[in-house]
């Protein structure tokens, strides 16, 4: 009997000295310095992905980087850095993007902070291919980085469209990025149905189409008809006109004279007609 009480003190003792144990172990992380680091899903690790294409009126847009505390929440304001690696960046500063602030602030009792990234839709270039921010955190007095591949993002972005799938079933065979950016402007949409659901949806589908048609073969009469839309055709000189929104006035769309068939239309991004 004596032996078993033994072994069980014994075994409480272990017990107590475990709990004991992992009470400091607890209470030691609990203390470590805070530092900060990116939220961001499994997908958006590899890259965030933006498109302007379904926004060309828009000569700018705001995205917003999470960046999160780890750490104690504190009564005070703590700031951290945000830098961009001009290496691993095709995106220029200036040109695509805003300059980022010296640092950015986690408000005090808050455990997260949104960082604003202002990209700029202005450049022509966009449209054939996308460029690149790569972002990193930088520690400070205030917060620290103890997760080093958490605290890097790439954001990759464009005014790039691509040729849907729906696109030949309404449109056929031919494709420009600028007839879809017309497309869109003009119709509101950005998809059209295809297979069984298609062919119930075929009178609205080619209502769209529709309107399409009437904008490419009188554009000033949709323009006076949709002041809202803040779109414009400046007339340049005797055979050109420019076709932007007052938003964006530097991504123009040119329509121009035929000196063959004396009729105007718009030219794509290869120079050929849009029909």
């Amino acid at each position: 009997m004596r032996s078993i009480i033994v072994i069980f003190f014994g075994a409480f003792i272990c017990l107590v000295l475990g709990l004991t144990g992992c009470s400091k172990s607890d209470l030691a992380l609990y203390n470590s310095p805070a530092s900060v680091y990116f939220e961001l899903s499994a997908a958006q690790r590899d890259s965030i992905l933006y498109t302007f294409a379904y926004t060309p009126e828009k000569a700018s847009d705001t995205l917003f980087l999470p960046v999160k505390l780890e750490g104690i929440r504190t009564g005070v304001d703590r700031n951290f850095v945000l830098k961009i690696d001009p290496d691993s960046s095709t995106a220029v500063e200036g040109k695509h993007y805003a300059p980022l602030a010296p640092s950015y602030t986690i408000p005090a009792n808050e455990g997260i902070c949104y960082v604003p990234i202002i990209l700029y839709n202005t450049d022509e270039a966009l449209q054939k291919r996308s460029v690149s921010i790569k972002f990193y955190l930088e520690g400070t007095p205030d917060l620290g980085i103890s997760m080093p591949k958490l605290c890097q993002a790439k954001l990759v972005f464009s005014s790039k469209l691509e040729r849907p799938d729906w696109w030949s079933m309404w449109m056929g065979d031919y494709y420009s990025q600028v007839k879809h950016q017309l497309f869109i402007i003009v119709t509101g949409q950005t998809t059209l149905t295809t297979g069984t659901e298609g062919g119930l949806d075929a009178p609205k589908n080619l209502y769209f189409v529709s309107l399409l048609t009437s904008f490419l073969n009188n554009p000033e009469a949709w323009v006076e008809a949709h002041p809202d839309k803040g779109y414009v055709l400046e007339q340049i000189n005797d055979t050109t006109y420019h076709f932007y929104n007052k938003d964006n006035p530097d991504k123009v769309i040119i329509y121009q004279l035929d000196s063959q068939t004396g009729g105007y239309y718009f030219m794509d991004e290869n120079n050929e007609q849009v029909h």
